[in-house]
């Protein structure tokens, strides 16, 4: 049962949650945006198409700068409650009661603890359904602009390439495939001039591939029709794909970064997954992010509670520099796993494995 005590610290974390939010966030957006505003200006637009396309673009883009600054804001908003206290004397006449400081800063921690859920909640749900928008450039914030496609395989070892592709009407201009032997009996080439992808129905991945203009207009040794490929007309053909839709061959290369943890694991079981290990470091990462996040809370508060008669801004500079050393580490483990230096579950748990014990000793041993 919370306290009238434990209510205040709430209270009092809670506001610094928000203040810190507001400030980390419109500092990101005023920088990012004073450096690249000629992005958003070109093209003889008007200042009310300049004004849509920076909200348009900041606007789903504050999820990804809270994905990324979480962990800090939630640290320096513990921070600032805490020292905040010690600074008011607040804290010396709980301990003279009898209240240990583990217990005062039991709500405080109980706070971070919601609020990096809210930040999983972020991840999991919101960034991977608004993950198109999130890949679009500054200058086309609405993604309309045609884009690159790339190449890759269907797992039954046929091979996609194009040109250009529309993301409104989902077509790609000169889509060129290339048919194995083993599906075929021969080797067989097609270039459609413009190809549109029907989703499957029942919303899977899969989906059908309507060639149009293709040359050769008719396949020669091609004697049969099956649930894989379907003669429509001279020139015309569907394709059936599970796994090379619009999207695969559409997006960027760090597209994994915007899925949830679920599709991670299902990209991981294909045979044929590109950028391998990058994926299962940050699927390990994504499994350890709530722990790291308390641990980097914990770090803080301990350094802060190590000293109550320091400074406030000296104490706020020890978790910074604090928190500095934690994400340089966890990026250079990173780096580290996703090069093939070391296993990838290490590379992920590694900041845990270092920075973990000491924060537990650290705060057991805070003054109290």
């Amino acid at each position: 049962m919370l306290t009238i005590i434990d209510r205040q610290m709430l209270t009092a974390f809670f506001k610094a949650y928000i203040v810190c939010l507001v400030s980390m966030l419109s500092l990101y957006v005023v920088v990012d945006l004073f450096t690249n505003l000629d992005d958003f200006t070109g093209k003889n637009k008007s200042w009310q198409r300049v004004a849509l396309d920076i909200g348009a673009f900041y606007g789903f883009r504050l999820t990804q700068i809270f994905d990324r600054l979480c962990e800090a804001i939630v640290l320096l908003a513990a921070m600032f409650t805490i020292a905040w206290i010690q600074r008011n004397n607040e804290l010396v006449p709980l301990l003279s009661c009898g209240v240990s400081v583990h217990r005062v800063v039991a709500p405080v921690l109980g706070g971070a603890f919601s609020l990096l859920s809210l930040a999983v909640f972020n991840q999991e749900i919101v960034i991977p359904a608004i993950s198109e928008k999130l890949m679009s450039e500054k200058d086309d914030p609405h993604a309309v602009n045609t884009i690159a496609v790339r190449s890759g395989y269907e797992p039954n070892g046929i091979h996609f390439e194009g040109d250009k592709a529309d993301r409104t009407s989902r077509t790609v201009q000169n889509l060129r495939v290339t048919i194995p032997e083993s599906l075929s009996g021969n080797l067989i080439h097609i270039t459609a001039k413009t190809a549109v992808f029907h989703p499957d129905a029942d919303g899977g991945r899969g989906g059908k591939w309507e060639l149009l203009q293709t040359q050769p207009r008719e396949i020669e040794g091609w004697d049969r029709e099956n649930h894989l490929f379907e003669t429509v007309d001279t020139g015309r053909y569907l394709l059936h794909v599970r796994e090379m839709n619009f999207e695969a061959i559409t997006r960027n290369p760090n597209w994994f970064g915007f899925a949830s943890t679920t599709r991670l694991y299902q990209e991981m079981q294909r045979p044929d997954a590109s950028r391998a290990p990058a994926l299962a470091v940050l699927f390990h990462a994504r499994l350890v992010r709530p722990v790291i996040g308390m641990v980097l809370v914990l770090l803080g508060l301990s350094v802060i509670l190590q000293d109550q008669n320091r400074n406030i801004f000296i104490s706020a500079g020890l978790c910074l520099v604090l928190c500095a050393m934690f994400f340089g580490a966890a990026y250079a483990a990173k780096m580290l796993g996703e090069n093939d230096m070391v296993p990838p579950a290490l590379a992920a748990w590694l900041p845990l494995v270092i920075f973990g014990p000491y924060a537990l000793v650290l705060f057991d041993a805070a003054h109290t």
